[in-house]
């Protein structure tokens, strides 16, 4: 992979405590990439929880934000006092809406803002870093249609128009990853009752069926899936009593990644024992 010269880390790899979830399995000494990606329902509520104390101390290279529901000036002090790390942020036009993040260790060549869809750029849903040595991470966060049938019509209008643009991505020729929420479940395993989840919005037929051509015809690799093919692994869970506690939840946050990088993939986890939102972060790691 040619980051290898961009990020030259070598680290002592340290699983986190996970729960119902894939370990971060290599101790060795070893060249690696952490990226993590987290949904925070708003990074000012889930910075008082404890997100960003919890984010240091797993020592990511890159972390992939959704849903920060904040403009730059209204951040908290804890996403303001990361030294380490630059930080490239899309907000929303809305106030209290939407927005994505990044923060890098190594500060990126080029920062693209927005996907060139003037009605999805407006909701600040995607941000990407071009790196030294030819990698590219972007964080998306993807329209929710949970709201009614307006915004299920917007929802899908940006996934068909989007596939275009994962085409033109993976075609880039370099190593890529999409680390976001996806709003979407991809198979069966990825709910907590298939059959129960069948008309929601999410896990409907056509939504599937996007993820099975951005998967099977252009040819982006579910990440999380090279090394954890278990079911019950969810990424985040609804407001219901007690879909939490009884892991009643979906798997809709996911780093999509070229080809190239799936033979990189060595570790994954969704990390449960705090919980910062209704979504739980995803860290996976890849040998450089």
């Amino acid at each position: 992979m040619g980051s290898r010269h961009a990020w030259g880390y070598g680290r002592q790899v340290v699983s986190p405590r996970c729960e119902g979830s894939a370990t971060l399995r290599d101790q060795s000494l070893r060249l690696v990439l952490r990226v993590i990606s987290c949904n925070l329902n708003g990074i000012r509520s889930a910075a008082r929880k404890g997100f960003f104390r919890w984010m240091e101390a797993q020592a990511p290279d890159v972390v992939c934000l959704q849903e920060t529901k904040a403009q730059e000036h209204q951040l908290p002090r804890e996403a303001l006092d990361l030294q380490q790390y630059s930080a490239a942020f899309v907000d929303a036009q809305k106030k209290g809406y939407s927005g994505v993040a990044i923060y890098s260790k190594r500060a990126p060549l080029r920062v693209v803002r927005g996907t060139g869809m003037e009605d999805i750029d407006a909701e600040g849903r995607l941000v990407r870093t071009d790196f030294e040595g030819g990698l590219s991470i972007a964080s998306l966060y993807v329209p929710s249609g949970t709201t009614g049938p307006a915004r299920q019509a917007v929802k899908e209008s940006f996934l068909d128009r989007f596939i275009g643009s994962l085409v033109k991505m993976k075609n880039e020729g370099h190593p890529f990853i999409v680390a976001g929420d996806f709003n979407v479940a991809h198979l069966d395993i990825d709910v907590f009752s298939p059959r129960s989840c069948a008309n929601t919005t999410g896990f409907l037929p056509q939504e599937r069926a996007w993820f099975d051509d951005v998967i099977e015809r252009v040819g982006w690799v579910d990440a999380f899936r090279v090394v954890d093919g278990r079911p019950k692994q969810y990424t985040w869970w609804s407001g219901w009593k007690g879909a939490w506690e009884n892991n009643l939840g979906w798997r809709i946050d996911y780093q999509l990644i070229t080809p190239d990088l799936a033979p990189a993939v060595r570790a994954a986890a969704i990390y449960r024992d705090e919980r910062f939102s209704d979504h739980a972060p995803l860290t996976i790691d890849y040998d450089l």
